[in-house]
């Protein structure tokens, strides 16, 4: 068996969490509600690759969600969507080997959980389902909007930095390989 650097993944991780942190707040009064501008999320499908990417995902999410208006929930509850989302993630990338099968179902984890999760942390634990019909509207309606914007972060961002760290494991580069 391979011996894996503990440096370099701690390194890694603190790396990953920093950016998800910083590229969150770059966009802090569009990153929460209904529809999330959260590039960071592209982040996601690097557990594909590392196992450290799912403490560093969480970390970095429980960061961002410092500044959520939804503070305690979003931190705890939102947080561990993508906890779950990242391990999900980890095992599909274990499990397949296939290039495009992997980014497709590596990805619809962040999307499934954060577009289920999500909407009811801001529907029904905090409220916002003012306007509509009903609480279910609600949260069907934030659950649209949330999978697609997270959808759209971790597939249109997601799959190029997919293949430039394929490409950079491939060539060797010390800091993306195992």
């Amino acid at each position: 068996m391979k011996r894996i650097s503990s440096t370099r993944r701690l390194c890694r991780a603190a790396v990953v969490a920093a950016l998800y942190t910083a590229l969150s707040y770059a966009f802090a009064p569009l990153a929460f509600g209904p529809l999330q501008v959260r590039p960071a999320e592209a982040l996601c499908i690097l557990a594909l690759f590392y196992i450290e990417a799912i403490p560093a995902l969480y970390v970095g999410c429980m960061l961002t969600n410092l500044a959520s208006p939804f503070l305690f929930y979003d931190v705890f509850i939102g947080s561990a969507a993508t906890l779950f989302a990242a391990i999900c993630t980890y095992f599909i990338g274990r499990a397949v080997k296939n290039t495009p099968s992997k980014i497709a179902l590596g990805g619809l984890f962040p999307v499934l959980f954060n577009g289920a999760v999500i909407p009811l942390i801001i529907v029904f634990l905090c409220g916002g389902g003012v306007g509509y019909s009903s609480m279910t509207a609600a949260y069907f309606a934030y659950a649209g909007s949330i999978a697609f914007t997270e959808a759209i972060w971790v597939y249109a961002l997601g799959t190029p930095l997919y293949l430039a760290v394929a490409r950079l494991r491939k060539k060797s580069v010390r800091i993306f390989c195992d």
